[in-house]
Order: C-alpha cells, then structure tokens, then sequence
C-alpha cells in the first residue's frame, strides 16, 4: 500500500509541463490496489472522456505533477495540498475518497494496550518521523520513554521479532500481513489524537478547474460512479489490478477492499455523498498544520476544495 512521503516544493519549474495534448492523465501516488479501485472502475468511456491512469510509486509528486501541468489530475493527501497551496501550488481538491484517515500504529495485542498513548511508555516504535502526525504524536505524548526507529515501510520482520516493537501502519496492509503471519494486533487509528486528513483525494489546479469547469464535473461524476460500482462489486476491477500489480496477490486484493469500506463511506457520505468534504475539517487541518510549523499562516479552507 502507498507510503506517502510528505513532500510539497514549489511547482514552477519542478516538473516540466507535457504540453497540450486531448488525453487527460490522471496521477497515482501508488501502484494499482484497492485504494484506487473506484478509479480504475470509473466509467470514463462511457463519459466520452478519454482518461489515462498514470501509477505511481514511492515518492510519486502528484502534487507538483498538478502545479506543472504534466497531469491534469492526481490523487493526494489533503495535509500535502495545504502545504502545497501556501506555497503558491494552486491545487484544489475534488473529491475525497478516504473520509477516515487509514494511517495507524500497529502493536502486539498480548501488550493489552488500551490507548494510544500507552504505545509511547515502552519498547520501539517505528515512524517516519517527517510526517506531520509523527510530530503530532511527539508533541503531544513525547518521546523519552521508546526508542524510535525507521519505518521499515510494509516490512514487517521487526515487527514479528520483537513483542515490543511498535510501527505505523497503512490500516488495511501490516494489519493484515500480521494476521497472516500469525500475530494477534491492536491498531490504534492516529485519527485518535485527532489527526484525521482527507486522504486518496482527487486533485487538480485552480487553472484547469478554470478552463475546463464541465470536463472536471464529468471527470468527478464517473470518479463518484466508479467509486460505487468497485464498493458493491470490486472483483472485476481487483482482477484488472491485479494484472497490473501482481506483487499483490488475489486474496489481498479482496481482504484489502473489504476492509476499506469503513473509511470510505460514514455517516457523512451517507448524507452527503461519497467523496464529499467540509470546511470544517479543512480549517481544523489549517490549523494543526500551522501548530506543527508546516504552514507559516492560515489559507481559506475554501480554496482548497470545491463541491463538484
């Protein structure tokens, strides 16, 4: 699953731009997996739309990849896009389809740890340490009692070694290769501490949102439908994933998307719809990244996504 890198410099001049072209490329921060699954079923065809889904990998700059113009859209995190807008990127978000962060700290289960802060009392943890929740995490429980380490990314060998090792986790991917190895876990969610952005948000720039306000309403619609489609039925899209990603094999692919489901659709998309996002979840994130030094001022929550 994505290990996001959390990276957001300036985006004149970074990436240069592909040039015109009819096709609309649409960025990955990962390889092909579920968490992508309702944009490889969305019906772009049908929509007469003529969409090319770019994968991506460890340290994939969709962000800048927006800004500089060499894919119209990209999936990223809302805490990078912040980031990203205060330092001029002008990148808007469309459409959220983690409403529920899925980043968390794994621990043994036998510890019979009831909190997250009781992970921070002894034994190791792994974190990478440049993401915001990580300094979250510090400046509220401290960090004078564990030693930190690396995250070792999907690696779970330290984990299965030591019964006091401790590592942030993508919820629906260490958990599950524990459970396979045989290790009984506790997860606790870091939208615990309430740290809980957006996440595999479909983003594209103010410009192009500008220019081409119908084809980013279609685009968004046929996100939005495959989005449905892959929750009620996600096998055929698995198997087309698959093929692409056959690092990940079958049975994952359908644990992973099961498991998913409750970070994609709450309360709010019930109400709302799925994808949806509010300004009050925007601002709080304004606010906790100008708290950790991320930010040098506030922005308007309300440049930052729009309802389509």
């Amino acid at each position: 699953m994505h290990r996001r890198a959390f990276l957001a410099l300036p985006a004149a001049g970074l990436l240069a731009s592909c040039g015109s072209t009819s096709k609309i490329r649409l960025a990955l921060n990962w390889k092909p997996d579920p968490q992508f699954g309702g944009f490889y079923a969305a019906p772009f065809q049908e929509a007469k739309l003529d969409v090319e889904i770019l994968p991506g990998g460890a340290g994939t700059p969709t962000v800048q990849m927006i800004g500089a113009g060499s894919a119209e859209f990209g999936v990223v995190s809302a805490d990078e896009l912040v980031v990203a807008r205060s330092m001029g990127n002008d990148v808007v978000a469309l459409f959220a389809v983690f409403q529920d962060s899925p980043q968390g700290i794994m621990v043994h289960a036998e510890r019979g740890l009831m909190a997250i802060e009781e992970v921070f009392e002894e034994g190791t943890v792994a974190l990478q340490k440049g993401l915001p929740y990580a300094r979250l995490l510090e400046k509220q429980f401290r960090f004078d009692h564990v030693k930190i380490v690396p995250s070792p990314g999907g690696d779970i060998t330290a984990f299965l070694a030591d019964p006091l090792f401790a590592q942030q986790c993508f919820i629906m991917s260490e958990p599950l290769q524990a459970k396979r190895a045989g290790a009984k876990v506790t997860v606790f969610p870091v939208a615990d501490v309430g740290y809980n952005p957006y996440t595999t948000v479909l983003a594209t720039s103010g410009k192009y949102l500008k220019d081409n306000a119908a084809t980013v309403e279609s685009i968004v619609a046929a996100v939005r439908s495959g989005w449905r489609a892959y929750l009620a039925n996600p096998k055929p899209t698995n198997d087309k994933m698959h093929q692409m990603n056959p690092s990940m094999d079958a049975a994952t692919f359908t644990e992973v998307a099961e498991a998913q489901k409750p970070f994609i659709e709450n309360e709010d998309t019930a109400n709302a719809g799925l994808g949806s996002m509010t300004k009050e979840r925007w601002k709080k994130l304004i606010g906790q990244l100008q708290g950790l030094g991320d930010i040098p001022a506030a922005i308007p929550a309300d440049d930052c996504f729009r309802p389509v």
